[in-house]
């Protein structure tokens, strides 16, 4: 029993890593979509992650992060950065502020499918960050996973997380330093090589 009950368990787990991206085209643009983990705030100039992994994957990484957004204020300019970058993908990263904030988190989950219907509708490909909630031991909020199966997107569940639970590796109590966007960049690297939209 106990056997059978850890196949299925692996199974379940592949079914969740199944979303895969297409290769991306030569000197495509990625837009690094959020709030002020997106903007780098902790770290100086050129140490957010966007420009961290632009480097690493030769691609341009356009960092539209904006600090203490919420779910609903990215909803509100996301066509509009859309027009004007015209990604072939885009990393979505909100919803830290709406948990700092105490929002109701079924409004961040809402905020959130109306942005990954939106970028459907485009036919833009995306890769869905999840932010620790405030939970005691800080954990990936449930909620990004669940949209990620809803919407057949690929999740970046624990990337964050990995991080902001490590004092070395943080500015300030919710940001990373310059070393956390360092190891959050080489982990968003190798999570678009797994998934196929960067070659070696």
């Amino acid at each position: 029993m106990r056997f059978l009950s850890l196949l299925f368990l692996l199974g379940l787990l592949t079914a969740c890593g199944q979303a895969k991206l297409e290769p991306l085209p030569a000197n495509a643009v990625i837009l690094a979509y959020g709030d002020s983990l997106t903007f780098g705030t902790g770290a100086a100039a050129g140490e957010d992650y966007p420009t961290q992994l632009s480097r690493l994957i030769a691609h341009p990484v356009v960092n539209a992060g904006v600090p203490g957004e919420t779910t609903a204020q990215g909803l509100q300019r996301l066509n509009d950065t859309l027009d004007e970058v015209k990604p072939k993908l885009v990393l979505l990263g909100l919803g830290g502020n709406d948990f700092l904030q105490r929002l109701p988190p079924e409004d961040a989950k809402a905020n959130l499918a109306a942005m990954l219907s939106e970028l459907k509708r485009r036919n833009i490909p995306v890769v869905l960050l999840a932010v620790p909630s405030l939970s005691i031991p800080p954990k990936p909020h449930p909620l990004y996973a669940e949209l990620a199966e809803q919407a057949d997107v690929v999740l970046a569940e624990e990337q964050w997380w990995d991080i902001l639970r490590k004092a070395s590796l943080k500015s300030d109590a919710v940001h990373p330093n310059a070393a956390g966007y360092a190891q959050f960049a080489a982990a968003m690297a190798e999570l678009l090589k797994e998934h196929g939209a960067i070659r070696d």
